[in-house]
């Protein structure tokens, strides 16, 4: 075997000029999230169809001809882009676009008005689920001990209840409306929350910087406030975005039964509910609201799916 000459090799030494370098540029925890979560395609495909759907649920009703609850008796069960017919709109030339109901209500007005009232009730039914989860969950992750047990025990005891007839014994005592259906649904839909932020509690808690703060004299509700729930925000965050869908699917649920909002005001599951009674007939009346459910669902799902893996650490690479 040949031997290497020994001067083909030389001496380099140590590189004053990039030895302190860092292999990677300095970026904070959240912009490091952000930047994962623009590279993640289906994640940011479906914020951009949540984005567009809550502009169009909160825009396209107010700008559209038609009211959600005006009646057109001549023009009942219409089919796509059918024209309006109606003496009141005579020249105007305005079209149906997604067709009329049995009533002779404008479908285009109606499902994307109750959009903005399904995703109205969701979004507030999870924003009081996340208020009273992050305070309960919070309060009983960081005293810990038999305060701790005591709130579990509590919330085990909510989680015992069958979720449904809950909801639907709350529906049939108060009076029905929007404000109803929140109320029904955080009742029983903050424990998920409250046991989510109490484990995260229980594992920041004995962190050296929750140490400093006690002794610096900081009181327990600055430590949670400022200390724990910020250090936990990522994974709530995450939650939240996958119970909206959970949220959606229940008021529809509760409106397609005959316990949701109140008729004449739109839903989903009240347009599901009223398509289903013509759908050997009309089939397209079940489709529009059941297509307009399923995408948003699927978008908060994978997008909820997108944030968990942005968020986690052990998937950086």
């Amino acid at each position: 075997m040949d031997k290497i000459d020994k001067g083909r090799f030389g001496w380099v030494g140590p590189d004053p000029e990039h030895r302190e370098g860092l292999s990677r540029p300095s970026i904070t925890y959240w912009r490091d999230a952000m930047n994962r979560l623009v590279k993640n395609r289906v994640a940011l495909v479906c914020l951009i169809i949540i984005v567009l759907l809550i502009i169009s649920c909160a825009i396209l009703p107010l700008i559209s001809p038609f009211n959600s609850r005006e009646q057109h008796l001549a023009e009942t069960n219409q089919s796509f882009f059918s024209p309006c017919t109606d003496s009141r709109y005579e020249g105007q030339n305005h079209i149906h676009i997604l067709g009329t109901d049995k009533l002779g209500r404008d479908m285009w007005t109606r499902t994307f008005e109750g959009g903005r009232v399904s995703l109205m009730i969701a979004f507030a039914a999870v924003f009081v689920n996340l208020i009273i989860g992050i305070i309960y969950g919070g309060v009983s992750g960081y005293y810990g001990g038999a305060v701790d047990n005591i709130m579990m025990r509590i919330v085990e005891v909510v989680n015992g209840i069958p979720y449904l007839i809950v909801v639907v014994l709350l529906m049939m005592i108060l009076p029905p409306g929007t404000f109803t259906m929140v109320i029904a649904y955080a009742t029983v839909g903050w424990t998920g929350m409250a046991r989510l932020v109490r484990g995260q509690a229980l594992a920041l808690k004995n962190q050296e910087f929750v140490t400093a703060a006690e002794a610096m004299g900081a009181k327990p509700s600055r430590i949670i406030g400022r200390h724990l729930l910020p250090n936990a925000l990522s994974v709530i965050i995450i939650n939240v975005t996958l119970a909206v869908p959970s949220a959606i699917f229940t008021e529809a649920f509760l409106s397609y039964i005959g316990l949701g909002v109140p008729v004449p005001m739109p839903s989903w599951g009240i347009l599901a509910q009223e398509g289903s009674q013509v759908f050997q007939v009309y089939p397209e009346k079940l489709w529009i609201p059941a297509i307009a459910i399923s995408i948003t669902m699927l978008s908060f799902n994978l997008l909820g799916d997108g944030l968990r893996d942005a968020f986690d650490p052990r998937l950086r690479r």
